[in-house]
């Protein structure tokens, strides 16, 4: 089961709304969804969240690129909300790297040429270096200036880990009206 919601900052403090994600394609349709939440492009929190599997916080301050952390990118990777986060860059992958997928082989080899590190055990073989790791990725220091420290952020659970990051935020109760 799937939770977000937007927690836009404002002068009297957090206002929270329940986010659909279905039309929401790409890390730049989040970033627009939470530009229109803004008010006075201050700042404006994406938070979602896969129960007992992971979690992310998008943030978005004006103008800035949005800044993301995702606990676990492995179980975020099997998610279509999670493959949103886990971009290139976060991932540390050039863009360009799926453009040659063509030229390989099905085996993944280009020109069908063995590979070399190949067993012929599958169930040995390495994890794809584009694989996404398990366990956090991204800006671990997105929430430092509002309470959660880095040690917090990557001590949370999936379980509640949006409701504990609320309660320092002071806002647990703004965002249980949305849940």
């Amino acid at each position: 089961m799937y939770f977000a919601a937007l927690l836009a900052r404002t002068e009297d403090g957090w206002e929270a709304s329940d986010t659909d994600l279905d039309d929401v394609e790409t890390l730049s349709d989040l970033t627009d969804l939470a530009h229109e939440a803004s008010v006075d492009d201050d700042t404006v929190l994406v938070l979602i969240e896969q129960e007992g599997a992971w979690f992310g916080v998008v943030r978005v301050d004006g103008e800035e690129d949005p800044r993301i952390y995702v606990s676990d990118a492995a179980a975020a990777a099997r998610s279509s909300y999670g493959e949103i986060l886990l971009t290139d860059e976060l991932l540390g992958r050039d863009p360009g790297d799926d453009a040659d997928l063509d030229a390989l082989d099905l085996d993944g080899t280009e020109d069908g040429e063995p590979d070399a590190s190949s067993s012929d055990d599958e169930d040995d073989a390495a994890p794809s270096a584009d694989a996404a790791p398990s366990g956090p990725i991204g800006d671990s220091a997105v929430l430092v200036d509002l309470g959660v420290t880095v040690k917090e952020l990557l001590a949370l659970e999936s379980g509640d880990a949006l409701g504990e990051i609320a309660e320092v935020l002071g806002v647990a109760e703004v965002l249980e009206t949305v849940r």
